[in-house]
């Protein structure tokens, strides 16, 4: 979508929090998704790395966890007013309870779509 306005989030989850931000996140993914304006949302757990890899390859799997288990979700939105009240609703409805599953807090950055 052209001139689409985007969020990006990283949260980084204790490693003994893994399962229950997993079904939060499913319950909140189905929420956003009906949100004004909101016309994609995706999250991502990192289980890759290109560390050590060779020019070319796959990236490899992650084999251990040393302090947390990093995901990342993606929000596109029609309008940055869409997106701010998205936002809104998000920090109104489940900050806290995700914040509680963090090592600490999620680093959101925005701007429109390239």
């Amino acid at each position: 979508m052209s001139n689409s306005f985007s969020e990006i989030i990283l949260f980084q989850v204790k490693p003994d929090k893994i399962e229950e931000f997993e079904m939060l996140i499913r319950t909140i993914q189905a929420e956003q998704e009906k949100l004004p304006g909101c016309t994609s949302v995706k999250y991502m757990k990192r289980f890759y790395t290109f560390d050590g890899v060779e020019n070319g390859s796959p990236p490899r799997e992650l084999t251990k966890i040393i302090k947390c288990v990093k995901y990342y979700s993606y929000l596109e939105f029609d309008t940055i007013e869409n997106c701010g009240k998205a936002n809104g609703w998000f920090f109104d409805t489940y900050a806290k309870e995700v914040m509680k599953l963090l090592i600490m807090p999620f680093d959101i950055n925005s701007g429109y779509s390239i």
